[in-house]
């Protein structure tokens, strides 16, 4: 990172200073909805220094834990404690909200004092009829602008943007001007611009690309104050986060250490807790089997008393049901694969009159598991449209081998849940040779839609709910290869996982994209990259592509 970005020592000092004082905590906080319980008598601490994980099932109330650490929502009872002199500062995820500002004043908004003391005093100095007390307003403002650091405001609100790959030509337009991904990467910027005393960040690594995510990575590792992030990208956590915050129970729990420690830890905690439960059940067993036998023994009436209130004090350990639950995701194969898989010969597709793909070539062979990669997700997604048989490329060809068969996730699912399906059975009965009701709902009850969920309508599925029912088409359907663009979309952690651990078993060929750096290292074995064409192509881990082109962080 640039000097630009890093912190004075007066920051440092103010922060060892804080690190004896919680900047943000909660006292008692509930939260119903509808009748739903999310939050039952929360209290929590944040401290200053370390970047907590907010971690938790879908629907477990995530992104709502942190509008009320926001004070956006109101709890129903109790109270957010922030120091009244602590900024705070959150991701946008209004895309839209700033059209009409041009791009650095974006950023510089994400410090509210510092931009109404700016505009007050541009206004000031606008002012044809400049007064005395305007001149001792001003020189009041300029001060305060200094002690902002407002001079260096722009130089570094400059820096951050150069940093997400927003390039100097771009920070005076509007921000209608911008595209999706560029618009994502200025709302991060005006989050952290500023050096806020609380960061909160509701899945800040969404649209980024690998380079604008090892960037932010290093900012964050780098950042002296108090970060509470939301992520699916398990990467990410570990190696940004020095605690995991877990919504489970209706409560807050915090635990020290990064993703992977923290749920090695649980699955440990879990399995100890329940060898326990069966230790206390085998001897509790074998209790009531001597109290039976000999209760009615007059010589051994006392032994038999004795084991009764052994049998009286075992403990047992409660185990709540949690609300994480885990998909099964694997693909069995219906035919064998040759060795002649895939051939591509100079695609060529122009889209919105701008040319994504242009001669682009390469062969696919038995056993290749393909990360694509690159810049424009557009042209990634139309490269596999193109290859699924979806969409007509403008020119070039690409053939299947004669013993491949295809199964298609799509990035966008919609048009599948357009239909008048009464229930997920319905809608999933015409993808799968089986076609009772029975077999149905246990393969639906593997994707987590057990009992009355298999009922549900399709239409009315969430995000996630959409892509275990894609996932649920894939398995049934036994082809040798996958075209997956984006599988973890909208997922869990636990289902995030299950679609890796499937992918790293499948025996087949794939072809995907993700921005998950975990999925890509575990399962790829070939890196493709493109900027229209190919340009680069290598039989190589995800780490090593990345080392490679010089983008690994330690």
């Amino acid at each position: 990172m640039g000097k630009g970005l890093r912190f004075p020592p007066e920051t440092r000092k103010k922060t060892a200073f804080q690190r004896t004082h919680p900047m943000i905590s909660t006292n008692n906080v509930s939260l119903r909805f509808g009748g739903k319980k999310l939050f039952e008598d929360v209290n929590v601490k944040f401290t200053p220094g370390n970047c907590y994980g907010l971690i938790g099932a879908n629907g477990a109330g995530k992104s709502t834990f942190l509008k009320v650490l926001s004070k956006e929502i109101e709890p129903n009872t109790g109270e957010v404690i922030i120091g009244s002199d602590q900024r705070l500062s959150i991701l946008k995820q209004d895309h839209y909200a700033y059209d009409e500002f041009p791009v650095l004043k974006t950023v510089l908004m994400g410090n509210d004092r510092l931009y109404k003391v700016m505009e007050e005093k541009d206004a000031l100095y606008a002012k044809p009829d400049f007064s005395e007390a305007d001149g001792v307003r001003a020189s009041e403002l300029e001060t305060e602008f200094a002690e902002l650091n407002g001079w260096e405001a722009e130089s570094e609100a400059a820096v951050m943007l150069a940093g997400l790959a927003i390039p100097e030509e771009l920070h005076g337009k509007l921000m209608k001007e911008l595209n999706g991904g560029e618009k994502v990467k200025v709302l991060l910027a005006q989050a952290l611009f500023g050096r806020p005393d609380i960061l909160l960040l509701d899945e800040p690594t969404n649209h980024l690309d690998i380079y604008a995510i090892q960037w932010l990575e290093e900012f964050l590792l780098n950042f002296e104050n108090t970060v509470i992030v939301i992520s699916h990208d398990r990467h990410f956590l570990n190696k940004v986060c020095t605690h995991i915050a877990d919504i489970d129970f209706g409560k807050v729990t915090t635990y020290t250490g990064n993703y992977d420690f923290w749920r090695q830890a649980s699955e440990l905690n879990q399995r100890l807790r329940e060898d326990q439960n069966k230790k206390s059940s085998d001897k509790a067993e074998e209790l009531k089997a001597f109290i039976a036998r000999f209760s009615a023994n007059a010589s051994k009436s006392r032994q038999a008393s004795s084991r009764q209130k052994q049998l009286e004090k075992l403990e047992f350990v409660d185990l709540p049901a949690s609300s994480r639950k885990k998909p099964f995701i694997g693909f069995d194969i219906k035919r064998e694969l040759g060795n002649d898989v895939l051939v591509v010969d100079k695609l060529t597709k122009t889209w919105e009159g701008e040319t994504l793909l242009k001669n682009l070539s390469f062969t696919l062979k038995k056993g290749d598991k393909v990360a694509l990669l690159g810049r424009n997700d557009l042209a990634k997604t139309l490269l596999m449209e193109i290859i699924a048989g979806e969409m007509q490329a403008d020119s070039g060809t690409y053939n299947w081998g004669i013993t491949t068969s295809i199964g298609y996730f799509p990035t966008d699912n919609s048009r599948y849940f357009n239909g008048d399906e009464e229930t997920l059975v319905d809608w999933l009965r015409p993808y799968s040779t089986e076609k009772d009701e029975t077999f149905l709902r246990g393969f639906l009850g593997k994707m987590l839609f057990g009992g009355t969920d298999a009922l549900k309508q399709p239409k009315v599925l969430s995000g996630g709910e959409k892509v275990r029912c894609m996932f649920s088409k894939l398995m049934l359907s036994g082809a040798n290869i996958l075209i997956l663009d984006g599988p973890t979309s909208h997922l869990d952690l636990e289902s995030i996982t299950a679609v890796n651990e499937g992918l790293s078993r499948f025996k087949g060929t794939v072809i995907f994209t993700s921005h998950d750096h975990e999925l890509i290292q575990t399962v790829a074995n070939r890196i493709i990259e493109i900027d229209q064409g190919v340009v680069y192509d290598n039989h190589i881990t995800y780490e090593e592509y990345l080392a490679s082109k010089a983008l690994v962080t330690h």
